[in-house]
């Protein structure tokens, strides 16, 4: 079988990262040619995304591909969820887009239910109902920036814009789309119920594409720019988590999967989504995946909350790698005290480590006194939120689920993972690491004729990378640990939505 390669461009919340993918002898190797850090930019007040310099960076890996001298069949974007870019004739934006925790959505929920229902909002996206979505922040700009909003021709997401940058054609791949909570996943198509009731322009939402579309080949400018000729550009899942969720490496019934990095995203892939009351009341979401798929999950606030520690305690001048607060976790004493990682004082807060501790004060809890303790309080809690969604996931579908698919940066966690584990009481099985780019490669594969279907895909990944499992143990101790979790978080505001 003669190599073929293909270009992933994974923008994250936290880093970007130009991938190689080679595809040979029904295996596929990965390169990380291309690194950068992301982040919001601020001015007083704001917070935005700086996408001229994230798009800098993606010809800056694209050139380091050409610079190899192999051809390469394809490249895809893809982007995390919410976020876009207004556009107004040929320029490259009309303002900066925002960055999701900037608060100008703050009360944003609120203010939308008091125009369309919950249950409404609801009924027509199947999305669950967090105030950064790109509903509220279009509203937002309807309040707050009429002039941008009224001057803008088109909307595009954030892994969508990189693909339109990229090949010169402005279309909504429907897995990102499908995030907005101005889409109806069973239409496959924008919301014009919700368009019309809020009073947003009609005519910025561009066409919506399946997962896998062809857009065009890399344009001539960008070819001359980056060495780089005669690539397809593909809109594959656009949506990070929905180029990760094709790559698990499952077989039959009876699994999760949990794609963990700066958020947690845990849920099953079904054929049709689950649109009623329990869904709605666990504030479960329905985003497409590939191939007409539905993810139907829960987002989580994840390893965000370690991050902002780490952040936090470099400004103190303590500066600690990851491995140095996982070995510390790892040393500190278990199940001592338990933070709702879904609580809002988590969202947005000046230090995280004293708004961890002011949580376990008012609940009557031990303060963790270590920068390992409180990294253990943070990693033992995700994995009792793990528990108790995943419970939620078998009564809202009728389904056992046996086994937890952990992929993404945080599947390398293996503390988190053990901790997993042990906290639901099912199998887990960690890996692939870079499950976004060998989603994003495996599409684009698929939509070139080089693979068959989603399933030959899966295989590829299940031959090429290795994964480790870990079985429950401790069943007593995480009983125990469950109880007293579930006091400190049952009126949890994220928990319903009514």
């Amino acid at each position: 079988m003669i190599p073929t390669r293909y270009i992933a461009c994974d923008l994250g919340a936290e880093s970007g990262r130009v991938m190689l993918g080679t595809l040979e002898n029904g295996k596929l190797s990965l390169e990380e040619l291309h690194r950068f850090p992301n982040g919001p930019i601020g001015v007083p007040g704001f917070m935005h995304w700086d996408v001229v310099r994230m798009f800098d960076e993606v010809k800056a890996g694209i050139r380091k591909v050409a610079g190899r001298g192999k051809p390469v069949a394809g490249i895809s974007c893809d982007s995390w969820g919410v976020d876009y870019v207004l556009l107004q004739g040929a320029g490259p934006f009309l303002t900066p887009p925002f960055h999701y925790r900037d608060p100008r959505t703050d009360g944003g929920l609120e203010r939308a239910f008091s125009v369309v229902p919950a249950e409404e909002i609801f009924a027509e996206t199947g999305i669950q109902f967090m105030s950064i979505n790109t509903l509220y922040q279009l509203l937002a700009d309807l309040r707050d920036r009429p002039d941008v909003l009224g001057a803008a021709e088109r909307f595009l997401t954030i892994g969508d814009y990189f693909n339109s940058l990229l090949s010169g054609v402005a279309k909504a791949e429907e897995s990102l789309a499908s995030t907005t909570q101005l889409f109806n996943p069973l239409r496959k198509a924008w919301s014009t119920t919700l368009i019309g009731k809020f009073g947003l322009p009609a005519r910025i939402f561009p066409e919506v594409v399946p997962s896998g579309t062809v857009l065009g080949l890399l344009l001539p400018d960008l070819s001359e720019q980056t060495g780089l000729h005669d690539a397809s550009i593909v809109a594959g899942c656009s949506h990070d988590t929905g180029a990760a969720v094709a790559a698990v490496p499952s077989e039959g019934k009876g699994w999760a999967y949990l794609s963990s990095g700066t958020w947690s995203l845990l849920g099953v892939e079904r054929t049709v989504p689950i649109i009623n009351n329990a869904s709605r009341g666990f504030n479960f979401t329905n985003e497409l995946g590939f191939g007409g798929s539905v993810r139907f999950l829960k987002n989580i606030a994840g390893l965000w909350i370690i991050q902002e520690c780490r952040r936090s305690w470099l400004k103190d001048g303590k500066e600690y790698s990851y491995d140095d607060l996982m070995g510390m976790a790892g040393e500190a004493a278990p199940l001592k005290a338990f933070i709702d990682p879904m609580d809002p004082g988590f969202t947005r807060p000046d230090d995280m480590p004293r708004s961890i501790a002011d949580f376990c004060r008012s609940t009557n809890q031990p303060v963790p006194g270590t920068p390992g303790g409180i990294v253990r309080c943070v990693l033992e809690s995700l994995a009792l939120v793990y528990r108790r969604t995943m419970d939620q996931l078998e009564e809202v579908t009728g389904e056992k689920l046996n086994t937890i698919h952990i992929v993404g940066g945080g599947s390398k966690n293996r503390l988190l993972n053990r901790l997993t584990a042990n906290a639901t009481g099912r199998t887990v099985q960690a890996g692939p690491i870079e499950c976004t780019a060998i989603g994003n490669i495996l599409i684009q594969a698929i939509a070139l004729g080089h693979l068959s279907s989603l399933e030959a895909a899966r295989g590829i990944v299940r031959r090429s990378f290795p994964m480790e499992r870990y079985e429950p143990a401790g069943k007593m101790l995480w009983e125990d640990a469950w109880n007293r979790f579930r006091q400190f978080t049952q009126s949890s505001p994220t928990k319903t939505i009514s």
